[in-house]
């Protein structure tokens, strides 16, 4: 398959023009390596797993960085915290953006080194699977909702093969790649765990029916929990607080980021097998989601996700906030809304004193429903051509 151009590529840019060092982290085979020596070949690839690579960095680390100058990437940068000290004292000595690339895979790992030893030295990016705007060139948004976004499923055939690469990359990551980061839960157990999650797609996580149910304790669930969310294989979207005087759940939602996974773990065998899917709506739910909470991290400066839901049931799928603006949306599989289908969004926007609010659908083009709400275009905002928080979606309605 060809190079599909990423979405993160001109922030990774800025980037390098900011910082000493940026590291894109994301889930096991999500194109990071691919992404780096397609988008600058001119930085010099070691990688972590290959020994020869991991012994001549880990013989004399300083040596390394000196010897080797500037335009260094390391791919699985996790593999060897010790580099990240190395690199900073390298850093002190000469100031100068764009030295190094780190890549990884293992965020509570990664992320807590280099919070210890680099800050303000490195930019941290997220790379995610393809979008479907990134996916639009190979395969219609369908295609890639039921397959999902890890590329190599794009380099394959059949969808007996497909399923096939797909245990094979459960399996491995429960069995192999989470024992090398320190996890010592059952791989069976685990999977066990991540299943029934398949199940609870987009809905209210309660810790304590979830134990019961898988006869754990509630620490051990919320240490599975920690373990999926730290490698970006399922997302707890946490609800939102506003000093109102309803009173608003404190429960968040859980999502598994990747459709494809999503669909593996529920033992769907094909694409039709999901138009009767009980959960197909909350797939749906998590499959937008994904994609505009992506879109709004590459182009909103410093922005927050949270679902919004009050005791009484009234509540909204998504809210993008960046400093005092917030956007409400609610994600609707099907074309036509219906006057309840509005209800939640409404007493969202009246409670948090917001002038609009949208519903993302299925429909063709933009719809004013009065009283701030508008219809959005779900096959718009795949390719890229509108977004809530642009200024210019209205106008393009």
């Amino acid at each position: 398959m060809r190079y599909i151009p990423r979405s993160i590529g001109k922030r990774f840019r800025e980037y390098l023009k900011v910082f000493p060092a940026v590291l894109v982290w994301g889930p096991r085979q999500c194109g990071k390596s691919t992404f780096v020596a397609h988008e600058f070949p001119h930085f010099d690839h070691f990688d972590l797993e290959r020994p020869a690579d991991y012994n001549l960095i880990s013989a004399d680390p300083e040596l390394f960085l000196t010897e080797h100058g500037d335009k260094i990437c390391i791919d699985e940068a996790q593999r060897y915290p010790e580099l990240f000290p190395v690199m900073r004292h390298i850093i002190d000595k000469r100031r100068q953006n764009g030295r190094f690339v780190l890549l990884g895979s293992s965020g509570p790992i990664l992320l807590r080194k280099i919070s210890e030893t680099l800050t303000g030295r490195i930019g941290i990016l997220e790379l995610t699977p393809f979008t479907v705007e990134e996916s639009s060139s190979c395969c219609s948004w369908t295609t890639r909702w039921w397959r999902g976004g890890l590329p190599p499923l794009y380099d394959l055939d059949t969808e007996e093969q497909r399923i096939t690469w797909l245990q094979s990359y459960l399996q491995t990551l429960l069995e192999r790649e989470l024992p090398i980061i320190g996890v010592r839960v059952p791989a069976t157990r685990l999977l066990r765990f991540w299943t029934m999650l398949s199940y609870l797609q987009g809905q209210l996580l309660n810790v304590s029916t979830l134990a019961k149910s898988l006869e754990l304790s509630p620490t051990a669930i919320s240490n599975y929990l920690d373990i999926l969310e730290g490698v970006l294989l399922i997302r707890r979207l946490r609800p939102f607080h506003a000093n109102i005087r309803k009173r608003l759940v404190k429960s968040p939602k859980v999502y598994i980021r990747d459709s494809g996974i999503l669909h593996r773990l529920a033992d769907l065998t094909d694409e039709s097998s999901l138009e009767t899917w009980p959960n197909r709506g909350n797939s749906f739910e998590g499959l937008v989601l994904e994609e505009l909470i992506t879109a709004a991290t590459n182009s909103i400066t410093r922005a927050r996700f949270y679902f919004y839901r009050t005791q009484a049931g009234a509540e909204v799928d998504l809210l993008v906030q960046s400093g005092q603006r917030i956007w409400p949306m609610e994600i609707k599989l099907g074309i036509d809304v219906r006057h309840y289908d509005t209800v939640g969004l409404r007493h969202c926007m009246e409670d948090l004193k917001l002038e609009r609010g949208f519903i993302i659908t299925r429909g063709e083009s933009i719809r004013s429903l009065g009283r701030g709400i508008y219809t959005l275009p779900w096959e718009q905002i795949a390719q890229g051509r509108i977004y809530p928080w642009s200024d210019h979606t209205l106008e393009a309605g």
